[in-house]
């Protein structure tokens, strides 16, 4: 059985900070890394089910919309993946910043947060997404296309 890709990444060695975790012709898949892997100090449920819903609806919504195919958690709570339809690796990290910066800002009601629109709603909560967009912000403002490769 083949080994996946995410599983070849030393996880020891991964900083908080953007990655081109692959990239499948057209689509490039970014790592969001929000925690330092196997710390223990881990995303919470619902902070990770609220910034999902916020980021998703912004990003989707954004000039880039169209190129986005995917974002969504990943499992070990530690960031989130974003799929794009662009290899423009320094226009895809503006539109991190953009939407985490929006995110911050942002004054309306929490998207899908009905129980029509969510499996469980009642685990969404704007603020814990805000204090995550800015958490993450304030350590990846400076981070460049020239950081975003795995450290070997």
């Amino acid at each position: 059985m083949k080994t996946i890709a995410s599983f070849t990444v030393d996880h020891r060695k991964l900083k908080e900070g953007v990655y081109i975790s692959r990239i499948d012709g057209d689509i490039a898949t970014y790592d969001l890394r929000m925690r330092i892997p196997n710390t223990g100090d881990l995303l919470s449920n619902a902070a990770m089910h609220s910034l999902e819903h916020i980021f998703a609806t912004l990003v989707r919504n954004s000039s880039s919309g169209e190129d986005v195919i995917y974002f969504g958690p990943m499992g070990c709570q530690t960031g989130f993946y974003l799929l794009m339809r662009s290899l423009d690796h320094e226009a895809n990290l503006q539109l991190i910043l953009e939407i985490l910066k929006e995110i911050q800002q942002y004054t309306g009601p929490m998207p899908g947060n009905s129980e029509i629109e969510c499996g469980n709603y009642r685990n969404l909560d704007l603020g814990l997404a805000k204090q995550e967009a800015e958490r993450y912000y304030s350590k990846i403002k400076n981070w460049t296309t020239e950081k975003m490769r795995y450290a070997k």
